[in-house]
């Protein structure tokens, strides 16, 4: 595959503005998919399903089978668009979404498309500098999600040169709601950042109404990333393209970026851009060329015939609008405040994703710093190493308890870290790891005399330094008796007993 010329960013911006689009789809946590009975892939406790095991007639687009509306998934949708400012129809209406793949049994998606459940609204998002940018939403419509494929035996695992094709129907059927939002105009040189902050933003209003568990590396949220560029000065809309499926925060930027500067160079050299989907590739930072992008009427949509359309009751929206929790951007300025952080240190939090961990560990009785600290340095470090999620390896109970042992004196930090592994392997609370791997701080102090005296008798000249007055030397000292201690001792404590030892206290 030829590489791609690239224009400079900041020599693209000079020349083109950025106007900028995303799909976002959610799936949604429902204990059942969208229009069957059969157990819902995106529910937690459906994880780790083998393949082609939740299925009923419905998903795999049996005859005879009919669908039915999953109730729940349409308060959530409801709530969703609720949250994203928008006014939630009277009444929408699905439709058929006619298009042929082997991941469709039906070979048509239920969607909705001209009577959507949620249109017009508006979404706040915050940059790392603190703008705040207003994005238009156009739409949030519930569907369907189709089957997963995997492509056996080329060497890019897409099905360019595979040998052939594996189909799991699991994820088919599966409920989802896509957020379409309106062309957003004068991101400029931002448009990156801003690509990420958007999708941070919905990730954190559906995390917040407990409707999905919105993990992009599972697929329960996804992102399609529109670009397109127009000359400075002209009115009229470039032609766009959408980078599909998106799988991190971090690659929806480096996705946008990327697109415009491919499209900035193909314009420069007076080329046209094409109208298709690109595929993101993550280990070369590149896109590729998908398909051309069909449009509504290449779907041939029209109304569901085995569905009525969706009525919810004026009731129903104003309960779910009482329910709605705090904006994700109102919050997170709220808890800055109240924990007093920098600017820096409440990004580390926010770039963690461990706002909510930080908060309950807080509500435990640690303070922010100590919470802090824990969340985004040790606990974050080991969950690295394991390639796993920090808040998945402890609880912010337990980061609080073990905090406090270390405020009461029973531990030292090195040993806490040393509990905390211990917590995590699954050796009970701070206080067990601690009575069962004996790492309490030794607070005898005839204990650690003892061991001074010791190292003081096998440092003669040491003693020497300290009493004429090189206090600095007690180190070797205090290192001597922390490793006789095996580390249980606090430091402050034995260096004023060394020094009152020597004399010089």
């Amino acid at each position: 595959m030829a590489k791609d010329k690239l224009m400079d960013f900041d020599e693209a911006l000079e020349l083109y503005e950025p106007v900028l689009g995303f799909e976002v789809h959610v799936e949604l946590n429902t204990e059942s998919k969208m229009f069957s009975s059969a157990p819902n892939p995106a529910h937690p406790s459906q994880h780790d399903a083998e393949p082609n095991t939740l299925v009923a007639p419905v998903d795999m687009g049996l005859p005879g089978a009919l669908p039915v509306v999953n109730e729940q998934a349409v308060r959530y949708s409801i709530s969703l668009g609720l949250a994203l400012g928008c006014s939630i129809a009277p009444s929408s209406r699905f439709a058929r979404k006619n298009y042929f793949y082997p991941d469709l049994g039906k070979n048509y998606q239920i969607s909705q498309y001209d009577e959507p459940i949620a249109f017009e609204g508006q979404v706040e998002v915050e940059l790392d500098d603190g703008t705040l940018v207003q994005i238009p939403i156009e739409r949030a419509h519930m569907e369907e999600d189709a089957g997963k494929l995997t492509h056996v035996g080329g060497s890019t695992g897409r099905i360019q040169g595979a040998e052939y094709s594996l189909v799991d129907y699991n994820r088919a059927g599966v409920p989802l709601v896509e957020i379409v939002t309106k062309p957003i105009f004068g991101a400029e040189a931002n448009a990156p950042k801003l690509a990420a902050a958007y999708v941070r933003a919905i990730r954190d209003i559906v995390i917040g109404l407990g409707i999905s568990e919105a993990r992009m590396e599972r697929g329960n949220l996804r992102c399609d990333a529109n670009v397109s560029l127009r000359p400075r000065g002209q009115e009229k809309l470039g032609t766009r393209t959408e980078t599909k499926n998106v799988n991190s925060m971090r690659s929806v930027e480096r996705a946008v970026r990327y697109e415009i500067q491919r499209q900035a160079a193909i314009l420069a050299a007076g080329g046209t851009i094409t109208q298709e989907t690109r595929h993101w590739h993550e280990d070369t930072g590149t896109t590729s060329p998908g398909r051309p992008k069909s449009d509504a009427d290449d779907y041939r949509y029209f109304p569901e015939p085995d569905l009525l359309p969706v009525a919810p009751a004026p009731e129903l929206i104003e309960e779910l609008r009482a329910a709605l929790p705090e904006q994700p951007a109102a919050r997170r300025r709220r808890l800055k405040a109240d924990w007093g952080f920098t600017d820096l240190e409440f990004q580390d939090v926010v770039n963690g994703g461990l706002i909510d961990a930080v908060e309950a560990t807080i509500a435990a009785g640690a303070t922010p710093a100590s919470s802090r600290k824990w969340w985004t340095g040790e606990i974050t470090r080991i969950a690295n190493a394991q390639q796993a999620d920090a808040a998945d390896l402890v609880t912010p109970a337990n980061v609080a308890a073990l905090q406090g042992l270390i405020d009461a004196g029973t531990l030292t930090d090195k040993l806490a870290r040393q509990v905390l592994e211990g917590v995590i392997g699954g050796e009970g609370t701070p206080q067990e790891v601690v009575d069962a791997r004996g790492l309490a701080v030794v607070s005898d102090d005839g204990a650690l005399i003892a061991a001074i005296d010791e190292a003081l008798a096998a440092q003669p000249d040491v003693l020497e330094k300290i009493r004429d007055g090189k206090v600095q030397a007690a180190g070797a000292v205090i290192g001597a008796v922390m490793k006789a201690m095996r580390g249980q001792a606090d430091a402050a404590r034995v260096r004023e007993l060394v020094l009152e030892r020597a004399g010089t206290a």
